[in-house]
């Protein structure tokens, strides 16, 4: 992707939040590592910044971006509605990238897993081996502690053989890394259903 190119990008899909303006060849981040879960609250006023800072406006953008998950349910919900409202209102496709794939963009090893913390000592895992990804899954920590492969993810896990990058610096590489398609849709990835589906399951 050329420095000809503008863009909103947003990742909502954990504790932190990720906004990230590119206006042409000028790049604003900005991250916040924890925001306690008040995305819809503070999403649109740091979109703004970052748009003041870049010195654009959101009818500029080519297309709108947002990471996709999983996380946080409700999290990834607010990312995709407001991409989805500024796509709409500017008549611009949208690009949707997962959680994993933010890794998968800047991972140079040949084998890894990408780990989510996904609570009650669970984690939302997708491998990739030479350039290849596996099916994502909703595992047990037993069975992701017996790994030897190397983990990465964006939180403080116990895990052995775990690294904890930033997601602020990786979602610029994911959007310009020619992998993600432009499009008129973009949906969440769930790796499992949320809370209440279960609890109406089990009803």
């Amino acid at each position: 992707m050329n420095d000809s190119v503008s863009y909103i990008a947003v990742d909502t899909s954990s504790r932190y939040l990720t906004v990230l303006v590119k206006n042409r060849a000028k790049s604003v981040l900005r991250y916040t590592p924890e925001c306690a879960m008040r995305h819809s609250v503070i999403l649109m006023d740091e979109i703004d910044a970052a748009l003041k800072e870049a010195g654009m406006e959101p009818g500029e953008a080519d297309f709108f971006a947002a990471v996709t998950g999983p996380g946080s349910f409700t999290g990834i919900r607010i990312g995709i509605s407001a991409v989805k409202g500024f796509a709409l209102a500017c008549c611009r496709p949208m690009m949707g990238i997962t959680s994993f794939e933010l890794f998968a963009d800047s991972i140079e090893d040949e084998s890894f897993y990408v780990v989510i913390d996904a609570g009650h000592d669970h984690y939302y895992v997708q491998g990739f081996r030479q350039g290849e990804e596996m099916q994502p899954a909703f595992l047990p920590g037993d069975i992701v502690r017996a790994y030897r492969e190397p983990l990465y993810g964006f939180e403080d896990l116990p895990l052995e053989h775990y690294r904890k990058l930033s997601p602020g610096d990786m979602l610029e590489r994911a959007v310009e890394s020619g992998r993600h398609p432009l499009g008129e849709r973009i949906g969440a990835l769930y790796v499992r259903k949320s809370q209440a589906e279960e609890a109406r399951e089990c009803r």
